[in-house]
């Protein structure tokens, strides 16, 4: 049954999606350091095997703002593209009353092919793990690998008091585990949540840029 579900959902699927909602913030009403932080994100994954992911974008907290969350699970093969991006510091003049703007857009293009995975009865103990943190900014990057054959990777991280750039470069047949989180401090809540899980073979292109400097157009990977 649980195929079953995943066949629905992965079976030729082409998905594109775009979504991006503003709400004005009185600045009176709240500051700026309790708006959650700026980030840009694009990525690009190619899977073979498993794969889980999911998302959660946000500028405020509880019932206020705007909130996107995407998930994908399944077993298949998957191509799929996203760009997202939430900001939350661009002043704005509206019926006399100087506000702050808040975005949040998420677009996704993929397709997904569904076909049974099973995963190799012994694991190679070849392991690779990275941690970045940027505490002045308000980021967490995170990259683990099991190698089961081998690893091609290229990991480039730039990090200064006022923004970080997260760029991953990898190709994998094993399992690879990604994981981002974005939070300005802990007045505010976390702008992205980000976690992936990649079994199989996989290529894996990712760009984060994290701050009020944040680049709006990112690179094709």
């Amino acid at each position: 049954m649980r195929w079953m579900f995943f066949a629905m959902l992965l079976v030729f699927a082409c998905i594109a999606a775009n979504m991006a909602a503003v709400n004005a913030v009185d600045a009176k009403a709240i500051t700026k350091d309790r708006l959650a932080q700026n980030f840009t994100e694009h990525s690009w994954i190619f899977v073979n095997g498993y794969l889980e992911e999911s998302r959660i974008l946000q500028t405020q907290k509880g019932f206020k703002g705007q909130k996107i969350a995407l998930t994908t699970r399944g077993s298949g093969m998957a191509t799929r593209t996203i760009d997202s991006e939430v900001f939350t510091n661009v002043p704005v003049t509206i019926e006399g009353r100087k506000a702050m703007m808040d975005e949040a857009s998420l677009t996704i293009s993929a397709n997904y092919d569904y076909r049974p995975y099973t995963p190799p009865l012994t694991q190679s103990d070849l392991r690779n793990a990275l941690c970045a943190k940027n505490y002045e900014v308000g980021s967490v990057f995170s990259e683990t690998y099991n190698i089961d054959k081998d690893l091609i990777k290229d990991t480039k991280i730039y990090q200064n008091d006022s923004f970080s750039v997260y760029d991953i470069s990898s190709e994998i047949q094993g399992t690879a585990r990604i994981g981002q989180r974005v939070q300005k401090n802990a007045k505010t809540v976390p702008s992205f949540i980000m976690g992936g899980t990649y079994m199989g073979y996989a290529q894996i292109r990712s760009e984060t840029i994290v701050g009020d400097t944040s680049v709006l157009t990112l690179p094709c990977p």
